[in-house]
């Protein structure tokens, strides 16, 4: 359960990042200002707020100790306070006083990273307060950056869609093209992931842009052998471009915000929604997790931030969607089914559903042709979204009825594999849906988007044998039961 418990509404403008220490909330705006509250109460501090910037700030964020907080604008400036008494530290120019869109500090404070509108990028020294190396990206603008929990790396994201890895040398890796439409944001979860096949640990980082979409990825980095970039998956659940994302502290959890002036928060175990919210009345343009409590801050064009609270039974548990009720999906009554609908951002449905009786058996039987036909759903892009969520709800049914393992499943259709074969990315695929993607002249990996050198399907006996072992099991129990 997630409840809105406090909205600020103290800036004059957009709202634009907003960011936390462990005792305090820091948000910037259009307005110019940066402002701080209390975690405690919510109260402004004394010395709130911080004026400095002749224009626009764009991004604010607290060194790891709390004590320092930096901030950035269109004014071409970099600027660092001090957070115990709103003191200005510094004020750092951005070569060619270009607009500076985001900055970041390094997990041990060595450094702070701006980003600007020019494509430059500058590798601060906190403690001379000098530049210790720049660079910058091929084309676009620098919108979005994030350093790896270890401080080895840190990624920038631009306007043109890139995704670039560099290394605190200002070297660069790696570059990728992450997002169609652009970059919006990026950040890393504090927790290391095994890739589940040679054990190797990876930094797990997530990605959004203007194509709608919220990528993870696994970066592996070793010193002399440079690094690497895997593409994990997809997720899906907004409807207009993805402005922010932000993991939770213990990384269970991924908050993100859209121009659909939703907020949607997602389990990265198993990559489903666990909460939808909606309170916001324009574009959701920044959303933070706190590090030590239960709390998420997200902020708007509608110039409020709302604070919200987790259930701290529930919190980054990996708990079901937002009331949705718990019991098998056959089961659910008329109005289970309406509860479900509102936490797919389908509330508008509702009455349609209920006009027709539609209980959890009748939900799971729904096709595209009762949707336009008996429940008369005129529009095409919401029959869609719905026909996709009943889809996404049979497979999830189907996987927690049958305990099938994940690995036995497809990774193009999400269904048990008959005929395993392996791609030339590493990846197993049943053999029909593999086919089916190479003869469309795709030349990619499902998986990674990488292309494939070849086109080449191995066969894998072995899994196949894994899945029939299985299915000889499953057979056993239910001849037994």
């Amino acid at each position: 359960m997630v409840k809105l418990i406090h909205t600020l509404v103290d800036h004059s403008d957009d709202v634009n990042y907003c960011a936390f220490s462990s005792s305090c909330l820091a948000s910037c705006s259009l307005d110019k200002t940066i402002r701080l509250y209390s975690l405690n109460n919510f109260i402004e501090l004394p010395y709130s707020p911080l004026k400095g910037h002749t224009y626009a700030v764009h991004c604010c964020c607290f060194s790891p100790s709390g004590h320092i907080l930096a901030s950035c604008s269109t004014d071409g400036t970099t600027m660092l306070w001090d957070t115990h008494n709103g003191q200005t530290l510094a004020v750092l120019k951005q070569p060619h006083g270009s607009p500076v869109r985001v900055c970041r500090f390094s997990p041990d404070s060595t450094y702070l990273v701006s980003g600007a509108a020019d494509g430059s990028i500058v590798l601060w020294n906190v403690q001379s307060l000098k530049l210790y190396r720049s660079g910058s990206v091929k084309d676009g603008s620098l919108v979005a950056c994030a350093f790896s929990p270890n401080g080895n790396l840190f990624v920038t994201g631009s306007s043109c869609g890139d995704l670039t890895i560099w290394d605190d040398k200002m070297r660069c890796l790696y570059n990728e093209k992450a997002h169609d439409l652009g970059v919006t944001c990026c950040d890393f979860s504090s927790h290391t992931v095994s890739d589940g096949e040679q054990g190797s640990r990876y930094f797990r980082m997530a990605s959004c842009g203007q194509d709608n979409q919220i990528k993870l990825w696994l970066i592996s980095f070793v010193d002399f052998l440079g690094c690497e970039l895997k593409y994990e998956c997809t997720l899906n659940g907004h409807t207009a471009p993805v402005l922010a994302c932000a993991f939770s502290y213990d990384g269970q959890m991924l908050v993100s915000g859209s121009v659909d002036k939703s907020i949607i928060i997602h389990d990265t175990k198993t990559r489903s929604i666990l909460h939808t919210l909606t309170q916001h009345t324009r574009y959701v343009t920044t959303c933070a997790f706190a590090p030590d409590i239960p709390l998420l801050a997200t902020g708007s064009m509608d110039k409020t931030v709302n604070i919200w609270q987790f259930d701290p039974k529930q919190h980054c548990t990996g708990s079901l969607l937002e009331d949705e009720p718990k019991m098998s999906v056959e089961n659910w009554s008329e109005e289970e089914v309406s509860v479900w609908l509102c936490a797919q951002g389908l509330k508008d449905l509702v009455g349609i559903f209920k006009m027709h009786n539609i209980d959890g058996k009748e939900l799971l039987s729904l096709t595209k042709h009762s949707l336009t036909n008996d429940l008369k759903i005129e529009s095409l892009g919401l029959r869609t979204k719905v026909f996709r969520k009943i889809e996404e709800l049979r497979i999830k049914v189907d996987s927690v009825s049958l305990g099938i393992p994940d690995e036995f499943l497809c990774p193009i259709t999400r269904e048990l594999m008959k005929e395993p074969v392996i791609a030339a990315d590493g990846y197993s695929y049943e053999k029909e849906a593999m086919e089916n993607w190479i003869s469309k002249k795709r030349r990619s990996s499902p998986m990674t988007n990488l292309p494939l050198h070849s086109l080449v399907l191995i066969p894998n006996r072995t899994l196949k044998m894994a899945i029939n072992r299985w299915l000889e099991t499953q057979q056993k129990y239910n001849e037994t039961t």
